[in-house]
């Protein structure tokens, strides 16, 4: 119940503070997202175009979590998850309340979950995670950056939705430890206090989920006459 609250509570604090709280709305912001969106990155400061890239592969890294730990729960998980893309943290904190403790994973696993599964998965996002922090940190503007996220609504929120994302994500990952049998004290604390790069460790290196109580139908014999 303490854990469904904080959630809840957090979940309600940052409503406010994006709508109410963070700096005002600048115009351009939609000519901006829509630049970046399609490439288009002349005169975009690199820590912003990173930044923004780095929010979609936020999503691709809960996913590989969440679609696992929605099979035992009484919520469509599959819909935060999806929604997590278009607005972050603020879709999957709801989930984080609602769900409950889940260590265990029946039936098979379906093609999405093999793909999300899979260490292939965390090795490719973690290539293209360094690519893109390594252009934000060569090519950014630290000042510029600085300057926008004190004046910027988008930018601003578009941070500390990141910090939130880096910051939660351990809340799941015990359970997702567990539905493997993987008891690694050591590894957990290392995803979460390294920030982005803990979770893709994690993504990387995790053992296959076993699928359990899976059994096979026996094939009805045709009565004798």
């Amino acid at each position: 119940m303490i854990r469904k609250i904080v959630f809840s509570v957090l979940w309600l604090g940052f409503i406010t503070y994006a709508f109410f709280l963070a700096p005002p709305e600048q115009p351009g912001t939609f000519e901006l997202i829509k630049n970046i969106s399609i490439g288009q990155w002349q005169g975009i400061n690199p820590l912003v175009i990173a930044l923004f890239n780095l929010m979609g592969i936020w999503p691709l890294i809960y996913s590989a979590v969440v679609f696992i730990d929605g099979r035992g729960q009484k919520i469509p998980a599959w819909l935060f998850a999806i929604a997590s893309f278009a607005v972050g943290i603020f879709a999957l904190l709801p989930y984080l309340a609602l769900r409950e403790p889940n260590n265990k994973f029946v039936g098979k696993k379906n093609a999405l979950l093999k793909l999300l599964d899979s260490r292939v998965t965390g090795v490719v996002l973690t290539v293209a995670t360094v690519i893109l922090v390594t252009y934000g940190l060569t090519g950014g503007d630290w000042g510029n950056f600085v300057q926008q996220w004190q004046t910027n609504r988008f930018i601003n929120v578009m941070s500390l939705d990141f910090c939130l994302l880096c910051l939660l994500f351990p809340a799941l990952v015990g359970d997702d430890m567990a539905r493997r049998g993987w008891k690694n004290p050591q590894l957990f604390w290392l995803i979460a206090l390294i920030p982005l790069f803990g979770p893709l460790i994690y993504l990387s290196v995790r053992p296959p989920l076993p699928e359990v109580g899976v059994e096979a139908i026996p094939s009805q014999q045709p009565a004798a006459n």
